[in-house]
């Protein structure tokens, strides 16, 4: 029995987790102020989120801003072959959130969102 809990208890740590495929950190698209951002896409609970990690502004210089740190995605969920929905996203250009969905292609990231029937979408990169 001591064995057969060792046995499993070493196939559970040497198995590897398997991370989304989305996890990581994308540059948005230039906001309405012609400003953006550095995005990290990460785990949270079952479901997705995102926290905004750097803020650039038009001509691609670093800027202080009190967004960073604040979380842009939430609840996103996985619903296969690449496609995320059921989640929201904050646009800090407009201050307003959006029931928003994803869709991963490659190191591509279409991020779209709609409020009130008035929808947005942006090309995200994969930065890393």
């Amino acid at each position: 029995m001591k064995r057969l809990t060792l046995a499993a208890l070493a196939l559970m740590i040497s198995t590897p987790a398997f991370a989304d495929p989305v996890l990581g950190m994308y540059k948005t698209q230039p906001g309405d102020n012609g400003n953006f951002g550095h995005v990290e896409l990460y785990q949270c609970d079952a479901s997705i989120c995102g926290v905004i990690r750097k803020a650039f502004d038009a001509s691609g210089a670093e800027i202080p801003s009190d967004n960073i740190g604040r979380r842009m995605i939430w609840d996103m969920q996985a619903q296969g072959d690449g496609a995320y929905g059921k989640g929201k996203i904050w646009a800090p250009d407009r201050d307003k959130t959006y029931s928003s969905k994803m869709e991963l292609s490659g190191n591509s990231l279409k991020v779209s969102g709609c409020v009130i029937g008035i929808c947005r979408a942006q090309n995200w990169t994969r930065v890393r």
